[in-house]
């Protein structure tokens, strides 16, 4: 039968449980992230399983839709566009022929009324100088055709 004695006497053992039953103020969130994880792993697995459509009754046959009724003809094909090449002398070229620069205009806007290509393509040769591109590019907006310029893909290292 002993008795175990703390140097201090049992005055400090009161102090001890006053400072203890002070209310805590620190917040441990541990438990509330625990719940959220466990929450966000609930709807990340579940909503893949979610799906939106239209019910559909007897069979899976589809439902009866009744569609707008419309005047619009059928789509006419795209037409080829025109070709005009710039060679590095400065001839230029319509669809293989070679045309003066000044025959430009007139030759486009006679086939644009003709209800010929819609688009024309640049092929300008890497040794033109550009001012010959350039004042071709000028002559084809002045004829009303929107211009795509033709170039090859570059070699990958």
């Amino acid at each position: 039968m002993g008795a175990r004695l703390q140097p201090g006497g049992g005055l400090s053992n009161r102090r001890a449980r006053r400072r203890s039953a002070q209310p805590m103020s620190e917040i441990n969130v541990t438990p509330m992230v625990d719940v959220m994880l466990v929450l966000l792993i609930i709807f990340m697995v579940t909503a893949p399983l979610l799906t939106v459509g239209v019910d559909v009754e007897s069979k899976g046959a589809l439902p009866k839709v009744e569609l707008p009724k419309t005047e619009a003809g059928p789509v006419e094909p795209e037409k080829a566009p025109l070709s005009i090449t710039v060679d590095p002398q400065g001839k230029i070229f319509l669809q293989n022929t070679e045309i003066g620069f000044d025959e430009l205009v007139p030759k486009l806007t006679a086939i644009r009324e003709a209800g010929g290509g819609s688009k024309v393509w640049v092929r300008g040769d890497k040794d033109t100088p550009y001012g010959n591109v350039a004042k071709v590019l000028a002559r084809i907006g002045q004829a009303g055709f929107p211009v795509t310029i033709v170039t090859d893909q570059a070699d990958q290292p």
